[in-house]
């Protein structure tokens, strides 16, 4: 009688598995070589961040759940959609290795009571960061699940103290074409700096993430380093990358429709 169960020795390892599935993916939906190129380079990535970060990344609190399931470490930062550093899923971590993160600003501004350019350090010291397990889904129909390294964006947004009148939170990323390529590309459909917004209530709902490190390492370039937006209950491109202004708002919705978004 034959054994109709695999041996485990004959099981395929979770890492492969889950890069097939991307690999795969990638492949179904036209990416074709230039997805699977993003995997060609196996030389190890490591992003420790700056020195002031460092202590509060190695004692950020762990989470234990489904640590099976994340996304291997190679394929969470060799495959990614950040278009200021190109539009093939390579470009970024070809194009994006010298990225200056340290010293960071952002400009915090609109209906609060506290505004101003704030130092990254400045942002986040004091809040203790967490790790979170988020499912990363795309339009493009490929996602990852991603140990994202940050703080609630409430809490950060609390030591502004919005008012009452702000209705919506708007972001922007860094605007740098000496250091983002794709943003002197000709060929680039996007009106720079990219944009996007949240309602408050959205801003305000604990699973809203900003997102600072990974995999227990600072945030890599190619994923939005130093500092990025998490919303897991939306498509990927609401997630800004290297996020340099946020601004709270009171106009109405339709005041909001220049904001443009990509995949």
């Amino acid at each position: 009688m034959t054994n109709k169960h695999p041996l485990e020795h004959q099981v395929t390892p979770p890492e492969i598995w889950h890069r097939r599935k991307v690999l795969m993916a990638g492949a179904g939906l036209g990416i074709g070589l230039s997805g699977i190129s993003a995997f060609a380079d196996d030389t190890p990535l490591e992003y420790p961040g700056p020195e002031w970060m460092r202590p509060a990344l190695a004692g950020s609190q762990r989470d234990t759940s489904n640590r099976k399931g994340i996304t291997p470490y190679d394929v969470g930062t060799r495959y990614n959609n950040f278009y200021e550093f190109g539009t093939d899923k390579g470009d970024p971590v070809r194009n994006a290795q010298d990225f200056v993160t340290d010293p960071w600003k952002v400009t915090v501004s609109g209906e609060a009571n506290k505004t101003g350019e704030v130092d990254l350090e400045a942002l986040i010291r004091g809040l203790a960061l967490q790790e979170r397990i988020t499912r990363f889904r795309c339009v493009e129909a490929w996602s990852m699940v991603l140990p994202f390294i940050g703080v609630p964006l409430n809490r950060v947004l609390a030591q502004f103290e919005p008012r009452g009148n702000a209705k919506y939170v708007a972001f922007e990323t860094l605007v740098d074409p000496e250091q983002m390529p794709g943003q002197r590309s000709r060929f680039s459909t996007i009106q720079w700096p990219y944009q996007e917004g949240l309602r408050m209530d959205e801003a305000m709902h604990d699973l809203c993430f900003l997102a600072v490190g990974m995999y227990g390492q600072a945030l890599p370039p190619q994923n939005g380093a130093p500092v990025r937006l998490v919303v897991p209950w939306k498509y990927g491109f609401k997630s800004i990358k290297s996020v340099v202004s946020i601004k709270t708002i009171s106009y109405t919705l339709k005041g909001l429709c220049f904001w443009r978004n990509k995949a």
